[in-house]
Parts: C-alpha cells; structure tokens; sequence
C-alpha cells in the first residue's frame, strides 16, 4: 500500500486561520495505514507531517522511529520545508541516531529506536517524516484519537486498515462533542479520520486527555506476541493465553520452597501474607526489565530471587509465587495506573494497561498489594490504582474486577498543635502529623529524603511562614496501618501584626497554596483525583498581659463538593482553634465549576481568619 496525503502543499499559508489560533504546532497529516497479512505478518506505512509555528513548538521538531528484535524499519525518508513549502533539507537513515528506548530506571530493555533533532532556527518550518516498519507481533492495534498534545492542531489524523487475514477485525469508537471521527470502507478495509481540530490550552484540574477525549480502538480476535499465538474472543480465551506467559517464569524452585519455610509463617492468612511481603520488600527494589516477551513477560521468579530487583511484573509474579510456595492462592492483575481512572472494557477484550499488583482473595475480602515500593504499607494502594477495575489473570480465564474505592473520611490529615505567641510576632510551635489513606500517599517522598530535604520540603509546602528555625523529627511510616506521622517543631517570624499596643493573627498556620483557579471558562471538567479530610486542632498561647478579644462566630460550609468547619474555644487563657475541611473525589463538569470555585475561595477566605488580642 503507498502512502496518500490529503495534499501536498505544506506552505504554512494553506494552514487554516482557526487552527492557528493557540498552537505552537500543526499536524498537517498524521496517516498510519496497516496492512494485515496475517496473525503473525502485519506491515505498517506511516507519514507524520507536522508545522513547528514558534520556539515552543520546536520540542516536536525531532524524528522518532521504535524498532526491536520483531519490529524492522525501511523506507526512512525525512524532508524539511520552509515556510512557503519548497523543500530545504532532506535526512536518510544514515544520519539518524541509534538509541536505547529507556529512562533513568531501566536496567534491560529489548526496545531501540532511531532519532534525530532538527533544528531549524528559522520560523514556521515543516518536518515530513515516512517509514515502514514490518512486525509479526499483531496484538497491538493503535487507537485514534484527535488530541496530539496541548497547543497543538491536528488538520488530518487517520488510519486505514487493510485486513487480508481473514481474521476478525473489531472496533469501538467512543465519541463525545469534542470531534467526530469520519468512517469509509469497510470491516476489512477500513478508514477512521479526524480532521481540522483546533488547539486546546492546558486547563489546571482537568482529567487526563486519555480518558476524556473521543477515540477510536481496535483489535484482532486471535494476534501474534513473539510467535505466541493467542485471541480476543473472549477474557476467558485471553486468560488462557496470559497464563502462557507466567507459567514459565512461576516455576517454585527449592531455593523459593527453602525462603519461604524458613519463615515460619503462623496465624491467619492475612498474617502469613503480610509476613510475606514484607520479606519480599526487604530483599527487593524496583529496576525498569522491559525484556522477555513483547516487554510483557515477567523475569523468572527465581531470577528475580537471585537478584533482588524487578519491575512491576517481576516484583508482582515473584510475590505471587512465594505465597503459592505458602499454598495462598493470589492473581496478577493489571490496570491503568494514573490519577485519571481508565476502565477496562468488559465488551472489548484486548491487551492493556501500564502497571501490574497482586490480589490476594481471603475469607475477610482481598488484600491489594503494589509490589514496586519497599517502603509502602501492606495491603494498600495509592489513590492511582483505586477506583478501577483490574485484568485479573486466574488459571483459566481474566476476570475484570474492581479495585478498592477510596473514601474522603478515610484519607485524612491530622495536625495537633501547640503555638506560643510572642510580642515581638513570633510564632513557636510544636506539633504532630499524621496522614492516613490517601493523603498517606502524599507525604510517602519525605520516607525518601534526607532530614535537610524533608525540612526543605515543608518549608517549600508552608511558604506562607517564614521560617527562622525548622526540624521535623521522629518520621514513622507504620506499614501495618498505613500510617505516616511525624513531629514538626519550627519558630516563625512576623507571623502576627501590631495595631497600636493589639496584636492580630492569622486563626490557622498551615495553608498550602494547592488551589488556583479563578475562570469557570473552560472545555474540560475540573477533577479531584481523591477526596480527603484535614483535621486541625491548634491550641495558641498568648503573652501574659494580653487577653482574647472577641471572637469570631463558628463557621460551618456543607456543599455537593465537601465541608469545611471552624470553630473557637477558649480554654484556661488558651485558645483551642479548630478546623476541618472535607473535599470529595469527583469530575465536575463545566456548569459545576464556577460553585466549585466559590466553595474553594470560600474556604480558603474563612482558614485567613484573623485572631485580635488586646493588651491587659
């Protein structure tokens, strides 16, 4: 098949006014045409042709072509154009760089690619790049869809797809105002477009663009990964197939049989598992092993025993396979880890998903369990792998099924203080945090830092003080609750104001400057990733020859989006300020935002509460 462009006139003139507007780029085509020969034969015409506008745009002035051992490339042609598109430049595969597909944390990879920078000071320019690439690996089929990145347009973006396998090809197209994808051919002969979308700007809180954006997704009912054959018909047939995978690498050898007897596990499952894990996490860590099958076949437990790394699968497998030496049964899920949840759709079996975990089923319910982190607690995982659903790989099929939900009373901030004030405007305070759930989540990179980085840290957290001594001691991080809690002892300047011989104060310390959002003029949904509870007792004593002016009323705010209380109590010359605020989880769509917005200025109005005292 040869690659056809919608034109072939790159002048940027041609580029229609309205998909300037915002962009620091412009796909003029982006056209991928599959030809699928076969279960294990597929070849790939790929054409991107993309405008860089301005010096914001130059980040997508580069080529960019993946290959391995199953993915081979030919036909490279690259071609630059100015603005008025008359050809400047031309590149072959001989100036192309040769270079590993990894990041910082990847120790194997099995993935290259070939690369090269174009730089072209002078703007607008276009950049036409084509290849081919021949794979026998047909499991992965791409999904369309019309968002490229933020300011930037897309003019034309398709795929065509031409089956000669005569096997089923299946699709889903999941459509929503934002465009609409044009169809022509047929099920073996197949066109899906987008065309003339213009640039959207990034929106503070909106969901993840994966999710919220239209997308067209397909998938062959029987694929080739590696010359393992397998199909979609059904989970249960994928599941069949997946085990193909991990029975190989699950083998338990006398040396995993020996590391787990010696363990002497007693009492419940829940116990034995937990003795487990934590084993598991004391002889492990995570390294990026993206070798094996497709990248998606896990080390061998044992292998993963004899080193003591592993990635997500490896990690996932090898504790799988020291509770199965426990004779406790568990499954190797995978999801979609982010903070945006992405489901898996129980209609459309395919091939998914960035992460893997491990559930353990007991008489109580499942234990969950992340098998990348040594530090984070037993059955618990972070707010971007809870309220989803998981492949859950058993004996002879895939179940999809849900993960935890998360709970804004679960996930809390508890802050007990105890603030001297003096009259030269310092404020001493000796406190205690603790963060349970979710909010456990959020403070899990102080177990990471060193004490001057985590003091650091909440200097930058509370940049509202200004901190003359800081020290926050006693770091706990209880892995059966989890539970992370700590004491924060500082002394800060000019925290309160004279006025004459009165002293004035704000009523709470500790805001953090999370939330900016002044506009409800938006296109995307605002979204909480998980919901929370802040709980604050802050006891304040003041100078001697000073007393408590009036007071201000208590406060209480109940909306759609949480609550949020304040309240005053003077105890013994003491004044005992209390706050608590709950925010839900949620998306909340456009007509909603501008009440979001007034419930969050709302609330952070009334934590600015100021305290007067006189003097005696």
């Amino acid at each position: 098949m040869s690659i056809k462009t919608f034109s072939q006139n790159y002048a940027v003139s041609e580029i229609p006014e309205d998909l300037k507007k915002d962009a620091n780029a412009v796909i003029r085509n982006i056209s991928s045409h599959y030809i699928i020969n076969s279960q294990n034969d597929m070849e790939i015409n790929e054409k991107k042709v993309i405008s860089i506008l301005n010096s914001p745009g130059e980040k997508y002035s580069y080529v960019y072509i993946p290959y391995d051992r199953s993915r081979k490339v030919s036909d490279i042609k690259i071609k630059v154009y100015n603005e008025f598109g008359k050809q400047i430049k031309t590149y072959s595969k001989s100036d192309l760089n040769d270079i590993g597909q990894s990041d910082d944390s990847a120790l194997y990879t099995d993935d290259r690619a070939l690369y090269l920078k174009i730089s072209n000071t002078l703007y607008p320019y276009t950049l036409d790049v084509q290849f081919t690439t021949n794979t026998s690996n047909t499991i992965f089929l791409p999904t369309l869809t019309p968002f490229y990145d933020y300011n930037v347009s897309v003019q034309n973006r398709e795929i065509e797809i031409l089956n000669k396998s005569g096997i089923k090809l299946r699709k889903k197209n999941i459509e929503n105002s934002f465009a609409k994808a044009e169809f022509s051919g047929d099920d073996n002969n197949l066109k899906v477009s987008y065309k003339n979308i213009p640039a959207i700007k990034e929106e503070k809180y909106a969901p993840s663009m994966s999710v919220v954006m239209p997308r067209c997704e397909f998938a062959l009912d029987q694929f080739n990964l590696e010359g393992k054959k397998g199909n979609f018909t059904s989970w249960e047939e994928f599941g069949k197939w997946y085990n193909t995978l991990l029975e190989p690498v699950s083998q338990i050898t006398p040396e995993i049989q020996q590391e787990v007897n010696a363990l002497n596990l007693q009492g419940s499952t829940e116990e034995k598992v937990k003795k487990i894990y934590q084993y598991m996490q004391s002889k492990t860590r995570y390294v990026n092993v993206a070798i094996g099958i497709g990248g998606w076949q896990p080390m061998s437990a044992d292998n993963v025993r004899k080193k003591g790394y592993g990635d997500c699968k490896a990690l996932t497998n090898y504790m799988r396979v020291l509770l199965k030496a426990a004779g406790i049964p568990s499954y190797y899920s995978i999801i979609y880890m982010d903070e945006t949840s992405k489901i898996f759709d129980k209609d459309f079996p395919k091939m998914d998903g960035n992460h893997v975990v491990l559930c353990v089923p007991t008489d109580k319910g499942n234990i969950w369990l992340e098998n990348t982190s040594q530090k984070i607690a037993f059955d618990h995982l972070g707010y971007r792998t809870l309220d989803r659903n998981v492949m859950m790989v058993k004996d002879n099929t895939v179940e999809i099924v849900e993960t935890p939900k998360t709970a804004s009373e679960k996930s809390k901030e508890i802050i007990r203080v105890k603030a001297t004030l003096s009259e030269n405007n310092t404020l001493d305070v000796l406190s205690k945090f603790s963060y349970h759930g979710n909010a456990y989540d959020v403070m899990m990179p102080l177990l990471y830092m060193t004490p001057i980085e985590a003091n650091d840290a909440m200097k930058h957290r509370y940049d509202n003080l200004q901190f003359k001594t800081i020290n926050l001691e006693n770091l706990n991080n209880d892995r059966d609750k989890a539970n992370i809690d700590f004491d924060f002892n500082f002394k800060a300047e000019n925290y309160s104001k004279s006025l004459g011989s009165d002293i004035y104060f704000r009523a709470v310390p500790f805001l953090e400057s999370d939330f900016y959002l002044e506009s409800s003029d938006r296109r995307f949904p605002v979204e909480i990733p998980f919901g929370f509870t802040d709980d604050y007792e802050i006891e304040y004593t003041i100078p001697q020859n000073y007393k408590f002016s009036e007071l201000a009323a208590p406060v209480r705010i109940d909306s759609e989006f949480g609550n949020y209380s304040l309240e005053f109590i003077i105890q013994d010359k003491k004044l005992l300020v209390k706050r608590k605020f709950m925010l839900k989880k949620g998306l909340f769509s456009s007509d909603k935002i501008s009440e979001y917005i007034q419930f969050r200025k709302q609330t952070n109005k009334i934590d600015n509460t100021k305290i007067l005292i006189t003097k005696l």
